[in-house]
């Protein structure tokens, strides 16, 4: 549980410093973040598959490459439902949601949690 929750204020904090880095990406505050984070996540985790699912063919003829794509999408979905939160594009899209994708993967790989 612990894991969860320091991955989620790990995640939140990269995504309240993504306007320093990612033009085109604005955020009001730190309890927007911190929304970002949870939607984004469940998002990745309900939405992510079953799109994928349906788009298996494009998958496969760009040798996984869509599924940034769709990472991106989720990520611009989201600045589109959390008020405070702005994303201008696909391009900051897809640059924040990479940035955020590797922060969780490595918060992942590295924080001890359930088992270790």
């Amino acid at each position: 549980m612990m894991k969860i929750l320091a991955t989620w204020v790990l995640v939140a904090l990269v995504i309240l410093s993504l306007p320093s880095f990612v033009p085109g990406i604005e955020i009001t505050s730190f309890g927007t973040a911190l929304l970002v984070a949870i939607f984004f996540g469940i998002l990745n985790a309900v939405v992510r598959p079953i799109i994928l699912l349906i788009a298996f063919p494009i998958t496969i003829l760009t040798l996984g490459l869509f599924s940034f794509v769709v990472n991106a999408g989720l990520f611009w979905w989201v600045g589109s439902f959390v008020k405070g939160f702005y994303v201008a594009g696909f391009v900051p899209a897809l640059l924040g949601s990479l940035v955020v994708s590797a922060t969780a993967f490595i918060a992942d790989r590295l924080l001890p949690g359930n088992g270790e």
